[in-house]
């Protein structure tokens, strides 16, 4: 097992006789579960992948070394699974326990009514500290910030214009990947918006990510909507982010993007 690299282990802390103590005992039960799902070679090459050195992205997280399919399959099977239980995960120290965290919160949101989605939504807006990994976002953000305020347009806009002006990277991140959940919709604006608000980040996972969601117009969407974005906003764009957004595209037009001869 890899030695936690300056990150301590969060456990719930629970008082005798309280209302909680059982779910709290089960989220004890997963992360010790968890943990003696780990590997040591897989999680010293987690550690080098997610850039957790000093001054990285990811400095300080540590991994348990749980391989993804087999982290969803061992998610799954915690049928029932809720609040509770995610919460004291997402708390925790292991990469691994804060993504089954996200699952759990994910799928009790899906399953859940307005009010329970709710309480998810604010939940998750107040443990974005604990949400501090691209993957962690990718697989969380376009379910239940996109999801919450699909049908909320000023709260929508107040919120993402929010995200997407946060110093933190994960929180711009969030921004532009809860947008994901209009892309599958068919609504592309609000992307639009977000990109143009990201368009000049310096950060390469932003770049990255608001490269992927234009490319997702294109394919999902439209490709005149991506292209009359990227027509405006090509030369001034971060070239990591172009590179992205074009992907798809045909050499010879790619080569044009990138030449700057569109």
């Amino acid at each position: 097992m890899a030695a936690n690299p300056g990150r301590k282990t969060t456990q719930p802390v629970v008082k005798a006789g309280s209302s909680s103590a059982s779910a709290a005992m089960t989220a004890a039960k997963v992360l010790a579960t968890l943990v003696g799902m780990g590997n040591a070679g897989a999680a010293a090459f987690a550690q080098r992948f997610f850039k957790t050195g000093v001054g990285q992205y990811g400095a300080g997280d540590a991994f348990l070394g749980i391989k993804v399919p087999e982290l969803r399959a061992f998610v799954r099977d915690l049928k029932g699974a809720g609040i509770e239980v995610a919460l004291p995960l997402l708390r925790s120290g292991w990469h691994e326990a804060r993504a089954a965290g996200l699952m759990l919160l994910v799928s009790a949101y899906q399953r859940g009514d307005e009010k329970v989605r709710k309480r998810i939504f604010g939940l998750y807006m107040k443990s974005t500290k604990f949400i501090n990994n691209w993957d962690l976002v990718d697989l969380s953000a376009e379910h239940i910030v996109g999801g919450w305020l699909a049908e909320k347009p000023a709260a929508r806009k107040q919120v993402l214009t929010r995200l997407a002006k946060s110093k933190s990277l994960w929180e711009r991140r969030i921004a532009i990947l809860a947008t994901f959940h209009y892309i599958k919709k068919g609504d592309v604006a609000e992307t639009l918006r977000i990109a143009t608000l990201l368009l000049k980040d310096e950060e390469d996972l932003i770049q990255k990510a608001v490269g992927w969601m234009l490319r997702e117009v294109g394919k999902r969407v439209s490709e005149r909507d991506e292209e009359a974005f990227l027509k405006r906003h090509y030369r001034e764009m971060p070239r990591t982010m172009l590179r992205y957004a074009i992907e798809r595209f045909a050499e010879p037009k790619r080569k044009r993007y990138l030449a700057g001869l569109i």
